[in-house]
């Protein structure tokens, strides 16, 4: 696990002094992310920089690592699951090695496999592998995207990558040399709660896209998406059920067992759901000293710690808990969105921190129950297609009169929504499990593109569920594996817990979890009673029983009721001295703040707690990353570990 830098010259022997230098002063942007080496290599044409949170093979694969007598050099963020069973196929293939990790695998696999080597890969990545004989580089992002990899191109030609959008700033030098704000990008944003790959909310910086390979050749990035998600749903005879959730249970603790790999000790987040307390008690198996972690607020209604304790005592581990206030939230808010990069406006970030900070004082490396939800059916949003089935009958222009119907309807008025969005087709209406402004409510917006929305980000990817010919819910669930998963879930998950230099691991998004996920039929995902049918089915045998049905909370947070009490008046500061004035109608802003004070304090149901949060994201972003007016304190992040 590392964070890394790597430059590429278009030309021989352009690399000088000052190249290596620039890259040594951006690695400092890295540093949280590998606090226990920081390297480099060059040659004439490539610079690599290196830092290392070291977990296998602790004392021998540092990085840039060579292989082939120097011919290769490979920089690798993430974890490879069945390295050794790869160390052994490569091997017998006539392979030699000089460590016992899972680096030297991945490159001494492209040196017998070429380009291949990637769909042999189970586990989380982003990596480079420079050919010192070709002068091409070689690269890839794992399935899901769980780590992630930026690219820009400099103003001599270079072609530079990082782990982190800052270190790339750096070496461009600033925003202004980025490109600045891109306005589509913001606008996707204020949909969407996140900027949806490849773009960032700078134009001159791009991420390259979960499962998606690249090649660097004189200067020429090309990029081949390599895994391509499908769904061979199969019908499931009741006979065959219990044989389906057996399936299920026993691929999640092999993939438990892999994620468990590792020189130093694992620990576990716990949330109290279903999810977090399967990776757990999962793990268990594999640790019987394991160490959980929770956290939660004060506030009734938005804490977990209590359910997640009593999980805890049930499967019988040690449990750590962290409660944040709402000043400490309000504090960590600017030094959360630097590690961000990009704005995330998803609150759960914050508390994630946190937990993460208590966490890496015990632990170097911690499980995680993200994508489950996803892959096995979790959310409410996909039971709406069950409740709008009877819409599908109504001919065209009867759903065009109900949709006319649900706009003269006013605000927070029961059904106004299910009209709306019974009314038109699912392309228009589901956009990723996220729902904020709507196009018709940007109006604060000054750059406004019409022709910019969220039917532009997800156009290709229902293009290619309806040529599949997916039904409704398995068309959300592809939308959000490119929209949802890897543009929120997995970057909070990354970015909060490497800000603590704490590894973050997701046995749910496994190759061999997915293969079995994917085959299920609609009725084992959701039914109109309850979400992840089969997968609580297969739970049974692992998770205590007062867990299977409860309902999901996740890390929730009292956003709704801060910013109308403890939090306004930081928000009203927050809008007052931003500088967005370019993109934002800030008295607007500030009148929206002030109407979700009076509609809390009347017990008004109409809540704009998220909309609003997603701009005050937006607004401290700004802060830091454009204006260089608000400049957070980077702590240090090495902690003395238990092992």
């Amino acid at each position: 696990m590392c964070g890394l830098l790597a430059y590429f010259s278009t030309d021989a022997d352009r690399v000088d002094d000052g190249t290596v230098a620039a890259v040594r002063s951006a690695q400092h942007c890295l540093r949280h992310r590998g606090p226990d080496e920081t390297e480099q290599w060059w040659d004439g044409s490539a610079v690599f920089g290196f830092n290392r949170l070291s977990f296998i093979d602790i004392e021998h694969s540092h990085q840039p690592m060579p292989y082939a007598d120097g011919r290769y050099r490979i920089v690798f963020n993430g974890e490879i699951y069945n390295y050794l069973e790869l160390r052994e196929e490569l091997k017998a293939a006539g392979a030699t090695f000089a460590t016992e990790g899972d680096t030297e695998a991945i490159v001494a696999g492209y040196h017998l496999w070429g380009e291949d080597v990637v769909h042999r890969l189970r586990g989380m990545f982003a990596f480079l592998i420079w050919d010192t004989e070709t002068r091409t580089v070689f690269g890839a992002r794992d399935p899901f995207g769980i780590k992630p990899l930026f690219v820009t191109r400099l103003a001599d030609g270079a072609v530079a990558f990082s782990s982190e959008k800052k270190a790339l700033l750096e070496l461009l030098g600033g925003s202004a040399a980025a490109g600045g704000v891109d306005p589509a990008s913001l606008q996707h944003y204020l949909t969407l709660q996140y900027v949806p790959e490849p773009a960032t909310l700078h134009r001159g910086i791009r991420r390259i896209e979960s499962g998606t390979s690249f090649t660097v050749s004189g200067g020429e990035l090309t990029t081949t998406r390599y895994f391509h998600p499908t769904f061979p749903i199969r019908p499931v005879a009741k006979d065959e059920q219990q044989a389906l959730y057996d399936r299920i249970a026993d691929v999640l603790d092999d993939s438990v067992r892999v994620h468990m790999r590792a020189d130093v000790t694992v620990g576990s987040f716990l949330s109290g759901g279903i999810d977090s307390t399967a990776i757990a008690a999962l793990a268990k198996r594999y640790n019987p000293k394991l160490l959980t972690f929770t956290t939660g607020f004060e506030r009734q209604g938005f804490s977990e710690i209590d359910v997640a304790a009593e999980s805890a005592a049930a499967i019988g581990v040690e449990h750590i808990t962290k409660v944040v206030t709402p000043e400490e939230f309000a504090d960590a808010i600017p030094l959360v969105v630097w590690y961000l990069d990009d704005p995330v406006a998803d609150p759960a970030l914050v508390p994630l921190y946190f937990i993460a900070r208590e966490a890496r004082k015990h632990v170097k490396v911690v499980l995680s129950g993200e994508g489950a939800d996803e892959l096995f059916g979790g959310y409410n949003i996909y039971r709406e297609p069950l409740s709008l089935a009877a819409f599908e009958k109504l001919p065209r222009g009867v759903l065009r009169a109900l949709g006319a119907l649900s706009a003269r309807l006013p605000d927070g008025m029961r059904g106004k929504d299910l009209l709306r969005r019974g009314s038109i087709p699912l392309e228009e209406r589901y956009y990723g499990n996220a729902r904020l402004f709507r196009d018709d409510e940007l109006g604060f917006l000054r750059t406004r593109d019409p022709d910019q929305s969220h039917v532009t980000v997800t156009r290709e990817l229902y293009e290619r569920t309806r040529a599949a010919g997916y039904d409704d819910v398995t068309a959300m669930q592809y939308v959000d594996l490119f929209t949802w998963l890897r543009g929120d879930i997995l970057v909070k998950a990354d970015k909060m817990t490497m800000a603590n230099s704490l590894e973050l691991r997701v046995p749910f998004l496994d190759p061999e979890v997915f293969a079995v996920a994917s085959t299920l039929p609609v009725d084992q995902r959701v039914t109109k009673e309850t979400t992840k049918y089969a997968l609580r089915r297969a739970l049974e045998q692992i998770v205590p029983p007062h867990v299977l049905n409860r309902r999901k909370l996740g890390f929730p947070v009292p956003t709704r009721h801060w910013l109308a009490e403890d939090l306004h008046d930081w928000a009203r500061s927050v809008i007052e001295a931003s500088g967005t004035d370019e993109w934002l109608d800030k008295a607007q802003v500030l009148a929206m703040l002030a109407a979700h004070r009076a509609n809390q304090r009347s017990g008004s149901a109409v809540d704009y707690s998220r909309k609003l949060w997603t701009l005050l994201v937006f607004m401290i972003w700004h802060g830091i990353f454009v204006e260089g007016r608000i400049r957070p304190e980077i702590p240090q992040t090495v902690y003395p570990v238990r092992l």
